[in-house]
Order: structure tokens, then C-alpha cells, then sequence
């Protein structure tokens, strides 16, 4: 069966078909997402903060990146898997873009990238895309500019910077951006850019208006107790469940309760006889 493509996920928005689209960063857990036929996974820079425990996803590396993406591909066969490119590995110009995003294509098995920006990147955008190289863009609150934004702040506020980010959108429609990512704006003007595009935008934190939307995995599944962001909504509560299960763990095997038979191994009793003797 053949991945889902970026032309399928075009085709949804054309149909009126909500997208949906979630972060993984190893193989077990998109494995578990793909079973579920989530179209598209991200396997996002955000693992800085998720997985690695970093403060932003500044610190991320093309290697940390590739490394993740491969085992993402390995437990995903109907996604559609859409790498991120990491801080500074596409800024310092078209070349550098291209060879960095041909890796995600190339040696870890993505369908795509995504990178950050507007005015700035639509020339690289439309160079990656010339070299056939899908990418999926990224406005509004841009995490890897978190030291220009002065924090996690809903951006498009102003009338200034609306106007702005709807350009800097159709700008990324115009060089060949096949979707783009709406993070942290009014829903309002969420509305105003996904009804002036034809391609999918793809939001959170942006309103329910949007295409599509994107939940980071841990937000989702609520394995950070003191951390829920206000445009994540928790479907479960896992971390106090692993802590319980580690707990439960912890008791049973402090008083002799784990392992039991049933988590043992047999011997054939001629074997453990041959051993006894040879042990008097």
C-alpha cells in the first residue's frame, strides 16, 4: 500500500475533509499513531523540549533530527511523514537547504519537510521545491525565532502584522508550499488565510477553522503534568498512569511478588538432577 501523498492531503481540503496531524519522534509511538490512520505525522524539532530535554528547539541538530526521522519511517507505512528542518540548517542559504533536505529524503526516508518562516525562505522554499523536494511551511509563532519573539506569544495581532503573515502566506503558496503550518494566531485570522489559500493550512493554536490541525503527542496523551499549553487539549492523563504502574512495579518487586512462575523459565528436571550432582 502506497503512503499517502501531498496530493491526497490537497485532495482533502478541496473535499472539505478535516486534517489531522500528529508529532512522533520513535518507532513504537508511530507505529501506534500510524495503526490509527492519522494522514500525515510530524516528526518535529519539537523533540527538543519533548524528548531531549532542552529548553527550545534551538539546541536541535540535523543529526538529532535524522536520527528520530529514521525511526519514525521504520514504524509507519500509510503516513505521510513530514520531517522538521533544524535551526540553521536552512537559513544560511538555498544550498545548504537543498542538501540538508535531500538527507531527510534521502538517508532517513521522509516524504517532506517543514521549515519555519515567510518573506524570508520563499526563495528557499521555491528552490527545494524545484529540486522535487515537498515542503510544508510555518507561520505565525515560530519556536526556532523564540529569542526574536520574546517568548511563546500569539503573533498576527495587529493589523500590520496580519496583513504580514497573510502575505508571507500566499507568498509560500506562490513558491510551491504544498501546506502551511498556523501556530499560535487569532482564530479569526486563521480563517481569513485558510479561506485565501488553496492549500491546506494546518493549525494550532489557530481556531477551529483551519484544515487541518497539528498536537504535539505528549500534550495530547498528558505525559507532562506540569506542562499543558492553552491550545492542547488532553485526551488522557498518562503520566500519572506510568507513575502507577512504576509504583505498583516497585512494591511487588520489594516484597517477593515479581517475578512469579508465570514470568519464570522451566528446566527439564533430568537437566537440573545432571546439575545437582555436578554441584556436590
Amino acid at each position: 500500500m502506497a503512503r499517502i501523498s501531498i496530493h491526497n492531503i490537497q485532495a482533502m481540503k478541496l473535499r472539505g475533509e478535516k486534517i489531522a496531524m500528529l508529532t512522533a519522534y520513535d518507532y513504537p509511538t508511530a507505529k501506534l499513531i500510524d495503526s490509527v490512520d492519522i494522514p500525515i505525522i510530524l516528526v518535529g524539532d519539537s523533540l527538543g523540549m519533548t524528548v531531549l530535554g532542552y529548553e527550545s528547539t534551538v539546541p536541535v541538530t540535523m543529526d538529532d533530527m535524522l536520527h528520530h526521522t529514521r525511526a519514525v519511517v521504520r514504524g509507519s507505512q500509510n503516513a505521510l511523514i513530514v520531517a522538521d528542518m533544524p535551526f540553521m540548517s536552512y537559513q544560511t542559504g538555498a544550498s545548504d537547504a537543498i542538501r540538508n533536505a535531500g538527507r531527510f529524503l534521502q538517508e532517513a526516508g521522509a516524504q517532506a519537510v517543514k521549515l519555519e518562516g515567510g518573506a524570508p525562505v520563499v526563495e528557499i522554499v521555491r528552490a527545494l521545491v524545484s529540486f522535487g523536494i515537498p515542503v510544508m511551511g510555518h507561520l505565525g509563532l515560530t519556536p526556532q525565532s523564540i529569542n526574536q519573539l520574546g517568548g511563546h506569544k500569539v503573533q498576527g495581532k495587529t493589523p500590520a502584522a496580519a496583513v504580514r503573515l497573510m502575505s508571507d502566506a500566499a507568498a509560500l503558496q506562490e513558491a510551491g508550499a504544498f501546506a502551511v503550518v498556523l501556530e499560535c494566531v487569532p482564530a479569526a485570522l486563521g480563517k481569513l488565510v485558510t479561506e485565501r489559500l488553496s492549500i491546506p493550512t494546518i493549525g494550532i493554536g489557530a481556531g477551529p477553522y483551519c484544515d487541518g490541525q497539528v498536537q504535539v503527542l505528549s500534550d495530547l496523551l498528558g505525559l507532562d503534568p506540569d506542562f499543558s499549553p492553552r491550545h492542547a487539549k488532553q485526551y488522557a492523563h498518562l503520566a500519572q498512569e506510568i507513575q502507577d504502574a512504576v509504583k505498583c512495579y516497585q512494591r511487588e518487586v520489594q516484597a517477593g511478588d515479581f517475578p512469579t512462575a508465570r514470568e519464570s523459565f522451566s528446566m527439564d528436571e533430568t537437566v537440573l538432577a545432571e546439575l545437582s550432582q555436578m554441584a556436590v
